[in-house]
């Protein structure tokens, strides 16, 4: 297998997965969602609300606030030494305390640990009128998207299966399928109309291209063709910013791996073939 990036930052990555199944594929894609632990607010202690909110609609708020996470200083309650009681090393603190008249933000959420700091400044938590006021206490714990899309680190990560265009002997260079190509990856060049350079990946297969060529009337079959590789796909992942597509990444890959090796182990258990 292989992977070409076609760009990468910390918040973004697009990418293409060559030589692997359309299983891997998925469960590359699933793992970088469902597997990949990150920080959220999981409790919240209210001592003071008198905002127009609901106490658990407050809660629900806070923990859909991504938070930075730096995995290598923090571990799931469940593998902490404490025991899930809540220590340092598997929890991390907040406190708010805000009085009306303004608007709560994330910023206002406090960190007992700056690098666990609120990803964003700027979201809206609760509007306080004058004289209402909201003190809380929050504990950030380790967790997957498994348990709950909170601690998913992903806000975009689809795939889809790389497009191939083929243009036989046949087309005319009418221009039709350029005109009705929605995404412009297709134009025409002398006599024969070609996928305009560096544009093929942009292709939804949506196969208009195809109709627009059989309306023409002559022939029963599109000299335009499109199908798709069933080896190499096409990734987009974005990051909700707790942690870094590459290490979302690198630790869904760590994932299957592990997931693929503990399988081939109880197989050959399984067998009397146990893996030396």
């Amino acid at each position: 297998m292989e992977i070409e990036f076609a760009s990468l930052d910390d918040s973004l990555a697009r990418f293409t997965l060559s030589g692997a199944s359309t299983a891997f594929a998925n469960a590359f894609r699933r793992a970088m969602i469902g597997e990949v632990p990150t920080l959220a607010i999981e409790d919240v202690r209210i001592y003071d609300n008198t905002s127009a909110l609901f106490d658990e609609m407050l809660a629900h708020r806070l923990g859909l606030i991504p938070l930075k996470t730096d995995l290598s200083s923090y571990s799931t309650q469940d593998t902490c030494s404490c025991g899930g009681a809540g220590c340092p090393g598997c929890t991390a603190t907040y406190t708010l305390s805000v009085e009306g008249p303004r608007t709560v933000m994330s910023s206002d959420l406090i960190p007992q640990d700056p690098r666990t700091a609120p990803v964003y400044d700027n979201i809206p938590i609760v509007k306080l009128t004058k004289g209402q006021k909201l003190v809380i206490e929050a504990r950030a714990t380790l967790n997957t998207g498994r348990a709950h899309a909170k601690w998913q680190p992903t806000l975009v990560c689809g795939y889809k299966n790389h497009p191939v265009v083929t243009i036989s002997d046949a087309c005319d260079a009418c221009g039709l399928c350029v005109d009705e190509c929605p995404r412009g990856i297709l134009a025409v060049k002398g006599k024969k109309v070609q996928v305009v350079p560096g544009k093929l990946p942009d292709c939804s297969m949506c196969r208009l291209c195809e109709r627009a060529c059989l309306s023409t009337g002559i022939g029963d079959i599109p000299a335009i063709a499109i199908s798709a590789e069933n080896d190499r796909f096409i990734y987009m992942v974005e990051s909700d910013g707790s942690l870094p597509v590459k290490e979302i990444m690198n630790r869904a890959l760590l994932f299957v791996k592990e997931q693929a090796d503990t399988l081939e182990q109880q197989l050959g258990e399984l067998s009397g073939d146990e893996k030396k």
